[in-house]
């Protein structure tokens, strides 16, 4: 029997996305010279809400857009197709800032391998910093976040998904697909 069991609603996400902007600042000893960029789509949200806490709690507000890795994917990418850098154009500069990649949900790492070969295509910045609302485990690439919401260790079978309110109507987190 296949059950789905919530793990974090709206007030533990808004939580938990508080506290992983107080860690930006304390990790990068203050919020000059960063720039959020998200995983199109839930990541570009993730990265918006950091921009927003940072804005009241600092009164920063960094540059912050979405990045498109379709172009990237390991498993799209052949001799015959070569990916278009044009697709993402940030709006800013990311030479010598410290950038934030934001995800909401780290697995495997192959997204997040895809996200760091487009942003070199636009720059080269100081420095990669992984954040992400939740980290599944069962990594297939050396990648690993710098910031996590939750650990959440999942089976093959099980699944997380988030809901935001900007795309579902309502912020949640879920684990799906398991036999509970």
């Amino acid at each position: 029997m296949k059950e789905e069991r919530l793990l974090m609603d709206a007030a533990a996400i808004r939580r938990t996305l508080t506290r992983l902007s107080h860690e930006i600042v304390e990790k990068n000893k203050g919020a000059d010279n960063l720039c959020l960029v998200g995983i199109k789509r839930r990541g570009e949200i993730i990265a918006r809400r950091i921009c927003g806490l940072l804005e009241s709690s600092y009164g920063v507000s960094p540059d912050t857009a979405g990045i498109d890795i379709g172009m990237y994917r390991d498993d799209l990418v052949s001799g015959f197709f070569v990916p278009d850098a044009s697709v993402n154009d940030l709006g800013f500069s990311i030479d010598n800032k410290s950038v934030i990649l934001c995800d909401d949900v780290l697995h495997t790492g192959r997204s997040v391998r895809a996200a760091i070969e487009a942003l070199f295509v636009l720059g080269r910045p100081a420095s990669i910093r992984l954040l992400v609302l939740a980290d599944r485990g069962g990594r297939e690439m050396p990648v690993c976040a710098d910031f996590v919401g939750k650990n959440i260790p999942t089976a093959r079978s099980e699944f997380l998904d988030v809901a935001l309110a900007e795309i579902e109507g309502e912020d949640s987190l879920t684990l799906r697909g398991r036999t509970l």
